[in-house]
């Protein structure tokens, strides 16, 4: 993974973290693929509620896009 680019979404991903906190939530950076795409692990509230999927699209990855141009989108998994 480009420590550059972790670093640069890593950034937007704590600017949102306050945001999932206030509902009991949380986000964890799993990786960032080869397409593009960074993968998130969602952690507390975040990984059963019915608003995660916009949360993720209207939210993070508008975040991540924000500094990182070059993210094609986000998505959440789960291990």
């Amino acid at each position: 993974m480009d420590n550059e680019l972790h670093k640069k979404v890593e950034s937007a991903l704590e600017s949102m973290r306050p945001f999932l906190a206030a509902d009991g939530g949380n986000m964890e950076l799993v990786n960032i693929t080869d397409d593009m795409v960074v993968q998130l692990r969602l952690l507390g509230s975040c990984k059963n509620c019915d608003m995660s999927q916009m949360t993720l699209k209207a939210g993070v990855e508008e975040a991540v896009k924000r500094v990182a141009p070059e993210i094609t989108s986000v998505e959440a998994v789960s291990f």
